[in-house]
C-alpha cells in the first residue's frame, strides 16, 4: 500500500492538472457509481488526508478514492486516439487538456462534500495534513498501552498516512523495537518517534526519489527497509525482517541498534537472493 507521501503526490498531481477546469468525461466504472454523472462539474481541489483522496467538485460533491494494494491515477495530456478500454481501469476524468485514469482503484465513493467525514472521520491526524496535532496523535497512541509501537504507528486511527517503510525507518533511528508495547516507551521518547515520523514524511513529500538515509542512490536509500539478510549500514548486525501482526504485515529492524524485545527467527539470507553461491555474496557486499 502506497505511504502517505505517494498519496500526497497523488493528490498534488490531480490538483495540478483538473483544478479549475470542467470535466469534459466521468465514467466511473464502478457499480454503485455506473450512473453517476459528473460532467459539467469543475474541480475546486484534489487533496490527500492521509492515504485517501478527496476530489472536491462545485456541485458540492466528493469523488474519493483509495489506492489500497494496487490502485493509481495517472495523469496526463489528453490525446485524440485515447482509449480507456483496460478491464483494471476504474475512472476517467478528463477536461479539454488533460486525464486521469484510475486503474485498481481500492475504493471509490460519491458523497455531498458536507458529508466527507462518513469516509475520512475516523482517521486520526494527517501526518502531511494542515491540520497536523502530534499531540493529538500521542493522546491516541497512549490510549492503548498494550499495542506495540509498530502496530500502533500503522493504525490509521491514531495517525494517518504511515506505512511500513516509514514506521520501520522511524523505529530504526528512534532505537525502538517494533514490537516495544507502548507503555513501556516514556512519553518524551513517544513525542520524539511520532515528530520523527513527520519530519521524514515531509522531507520526501516533494520528491518521487524517496530517501531516508540521505542518499538517493538505488539500494541506498533506506537503513532498514527491504534489507533483510544484509548488514546494518550502522552496526553490521544482520538487518532482520519479521511479521508483525495477525494480518501478515511485516517489518524490518536491527535487534542491535534497536531497543526492546523482538521476535526468535532464524538465520535469514539478503531478500531475493538465491540460496548460496558468489551472486548471494556479491549481492551481500553491494548492498552494505
Amino acid at each position: 500500500m502506497p505511504e502517505g507521501d505517494s498519496v500526497y503526490q497523488t493528490a498534488w498531481r490531480l490538483h495540478a492538472a483538473l483544478a479549475g477546469h470542467e470535466l469534459s468525461i466521468a465514467d466511473l466504472r464502478w457499480p454503485s457509481l455506473a450512473t453517476a454523472d459528473l460532467v459539467g462539474d469543475i474541480t475546486i481541489e484534489v487533496v490527500s488526508v492521509g492515504k485517501h483522496i478527496l476530489h472536491r467538485l462545485d456541485s458540492g460533491r466528493t469523488l474519493h478514492s483509495h489506492l489500497k494494494m494496487e490502485g493509481r491515477w495517472r495523469v496526463r495530456r489528453r490525446e485524440p486516439q485515447d482509449r480507456w478500454g483496460d478491464p483494471a481501469v476504474r475512472a476517467v476524468l478528463a477536461t479539454g487538456s488533460h486525464v486521469a485514469v484510475g486503474t485498481r482503484l481500492g475504493m471509490l465513493d460519491l458523497v455531498a462534500t458536507r458529508d466527507e467525514q462518513t469516509l475520512v472521520g475516523h482517521l486520526g491526524p494527517d501526518v502531511l495534513g494542515p491540520g497536523w496535532d502530534p499531540e493529538r496523535a500521542v493522546a491516541n497512541l497512549t490510549a492503548r498501552p498494550e499495542v506495540v509501537i509498530g502496530e500502533a504507528l500503522l493504525d490509521q486511527r491514531n495517525l494517518a498516512g504511515l506505512g511500513t517503510v516509514y514506521v520501520a525507518e522511524t523505529l530504526f533511528l528512534q532505537h525502538l523495537s517494533p514490537w516495544t508495547p507502548i507503555g513501556e516507551i516514556t512519553p518524551a521518547r513517544l513525542a520524539g518517534t511520532v515528530a520523527r515520523a513527520h519530519t521524514l514524511l515531509s522531507a520526501n513529500k516533494d520528491t518521487y526519489a524517496r530517501t531516508i538515509t540521505g542518499s538517493r542512490v538505488e539500494g541506498q536509500q533506506d537503513y532498514v527497509h527491504a534489507r533483510s539478510g544484509y548488514p546494518c549500514r550502522r552496526c553490521g548486525t544482520t538487518i532482520e525482517v519479521a511479521s508483525l501482526d495477525e494480518t501478515g504485515r511485516v517489518i524490518f529492524f536491527c535487534r542491535t541498534c534497536q531497543e526492546g524485545p523482538f521476535p526468535d527467527l532464524r538465520a535469514q539470507r539478503p531478500l531475493g537472493s538465491t540460496p548460496r553461491g558468489p551472486e548471494t555474496r556479491r549481492a551481500y557486499r553491494t548492498r552494505r
